[in-house]
């Protein structure tokens, strides 16, 4: 046969998504689907539950991440009935779920509304400096606020990788606290470029540091 009298498909045999039945759960898809609607015109109910049971295993395998999910079994069984339109009518395992409860919407979860002041410290650094202002006066306290004062420096530097006056950085850590840590206008803070060469790795053990000596405080002072 020539290439010219090859048959081409016929453009009236497309079926187009627009044209297909709406899709009830995209997750399980169109093969599912046409499986449920198999199961309501079998009118043996023993035969159709078994067949019922049978979609339910592939519904699982087609949406792992179901399994993931407590007393999921159940859900697959909510699924297929949703798939239905509600009108599968077998022995299930779990009772069929009604046609309201299958349309409510999860409760909206609240944004966060605690104010972060300058979101390149972050709020648990935010955190720290408060508990750390509530430090009896001293040497331990003062050393507490450099090392603070060292950590906003190389937060902030995460943001801006140019540069930071050590005077920003003192101003910051005077304004968060209340007032009650300042460090001698003559206290200078590690150096940009020290800070900049070190690595990320290096930058959470510092911080961890901090915070370890921030609970090893609050441990000493309950005591």
């Amino acid at each position: 046969m020539s290439k010219s009298l090859r048959l081409q498909p016929s453009v009236d045999n497309v079926e187009y998504n627009t044209q297909r039945q709406h899709l009830v759960i995209a997750e399980y898809g169109r093969n599912v689907q046409k499986m449920v609607q198999h199961l309501l015109s079998v009118e043996d109910r023993e035969k159709r539950t078994r067949l019922a049971n049978t979609v339910v295993n592939v519904m699982s395998f087609l949406n792992s991440s179901v399994r993931e999910t407590t007393d999921y079994k159940n859900k697959l069984w909510d699924h297929l009935f949703i798939i239905s339109d509600f009108k599968l009518d077998v022995d299930a395992p779990y009772p069929m779920p009604s046609r309201e409860s299958s349309r409510l919407t999860p409760a909206r979860v609240p944004y966060p509304k605690n104010k972060i002041h300058y979101k390149y410290y972050g709020k648990t650094l935010e955190d720290m400096i408060r508990q750390i202002s509530d430090l009896e006066e001293g040497p331990k306290k003062e050393q507490f606020a450099r090392n603070l004062a060292n950590y906003m420096k190389m937060s902030y530097l995460t943001w801006n990788k140019d540069t930071v006056d050590d005077t920003t950085i003192l101003t910051h850590l005077e304004e968060l606290s209340g007032s009650k840590l300042r460090l001698a206008e003559s206290a200078r803070l590690n150096h940009t470029n020290e800070m900049l060469a070190l690595s990320k790795e290096k930058m959470r053990e510092n911080s961890t540091k901090v915070v370890k000596n921030m609970k090893r405080n609050n441990k000493k002072r309950r005591k």
